[in-house]
């Protein structure tokens, strides 16, 4: 069982840690659609291999994997809008990028990007909740393995992506 879980999980963060990679990198290229579609698909796999559901939990799940895909959808639409932007600024006169530079707008794409994210989590949450009330202690467990194991990685990936920036 552990086994499963384990295996999933890395198979998750070998193809996900250069996607998370190039989606902050200013250099790299998006990913593309079927990419992200991928690792949606992966990420959803796993998740589903590790609870094991029972054919009565089965029916809580597709509301979930509905709030996963469109979460991941409206993700991959901030990094393409990050993307886009950071390709007209790259092309831009820099002293004249920092001269028209609007602390506003910037606050409110910021305050945007946020709350389309907080509505993601939140339905998220809503989808996730009836399933949850279902799960055995079992579970309930390798879920809160997968979560305390995606954090721990996402952490590294964010240092490793600091150090990288610093040299």
């Amino acid at each position: 069982m552990w086994k499963l879980a384990t295996a999933g999980v890395t198979a998750l963060f070998v193809t996900a840690s250069p996607l998370a990679y190039a989606q902050t990198a200013a250099s790299a290229a998006t990913p593309s659609a079927s990419e992200w579609n991928s690792l949606t698909d992966m990420r959803i796999d796993v998740v589903k291999a590790a609870l094991k559901l029972t054919p009565d939990q089965e029916k809580y799940w597709p509301a979930v994997e509905d709030a996963i895909r469109a979460r991941a959808k409206d993700r991959q639409a901030r990094f393409a809008d990050i993307q886009k932007r950071v390709g007209e600024l790259r092309d831009g006169n820099p002293v004249e990028m920092l001269r028209d530079r609007d602390a506003v707008d910037f606050l409110q794409r910021r305050a945007d990007a946020l709350a389309q994210r907080s509505a993601d989590l939140k339905k998220l949450a809503a989808a996730w909740q009836p399933l949850y009330k279902t799960l055995t202690p079992d579970q309930k467990q390798r879920m809160a393995f997968l979560t305390l194991y995606v954090l721990h990685e996402v952490r590294n990936a964010a240092e490793e992506r600091t150090e990288d920036e610093e040299d």
